[in-house]
């Protein structure tokens, strides 16, 4: 089942990002608490949203077993929102089960409803894995663009300045 995280997720989300900076090399990245989640997702103006995906084991128990973590963004171009998935994550254990596809449905039909004309990630260039599985659901690389990140004592540098 795919549904709109709720307030009593939040450490489940906490603990997901903190496996998905073990999985992708940096952990010691993975700073945000559940306070800075519960703020960013269901603050008084929410800028970031959230689905999970729930588990339901052989004796009856229910757990998250992945999130979509998402923020609309825009384009100059169409004229139109679209959504940028920050993280996608599947707990490792149930991989291969169809969560992470259920996810990504998901989020397609909000953007359809929406009327969003976009719904947009990256990926590292090392994880084949999530690589060949975008390109299994028609998502296609952005070939000719690099991310740009700004932070840290740069950001402060030029903040500053």
């Amino acid at each position: 089942m795919i549904r709109p995280a709720r307030p009593e997720d939040v450490p489940a989300i906490t603990r997901l990002v903190r496996d998905l900076a073990e999985y992708e090399k940096e952990p010691e990245s993975a700073t945000a608490t559940e306070a800075d989640f519960s703020a960013a997702l269901f603050g008084e103006h929410p800028a970031a949203f959230a689905h999970v995906a729930e588990h339901t084991a052989e004796d009856g128990s229910v757990s998250v077993a992945g999130f979509a973590l998402w923020f609309r963004n825009f384009s100059t171009w169409t004229g139109r929102h679209g959504i940028y998935l920050e993280d996608l994550y599947v707990r490792p254990e149930l991989r291969g089960h169809g969560y992470g596809r259920a996810l990504l449905t998901e989020l397609a039909r909000v953007c359809v409803a929406r009327g969003y004309r976009r719904l947009e990630w990256s990926v590292l260039d090392w994880n084949a894995p999530s690589i060949g599985f975008y390109r299994s659901l028609g998502a296609v690389p952005m070939d000719g663009w690099s991310v740009y990140r700004l932070d840290g004592d740069a950001l402060t540098g030029l903040g500053r300045a």
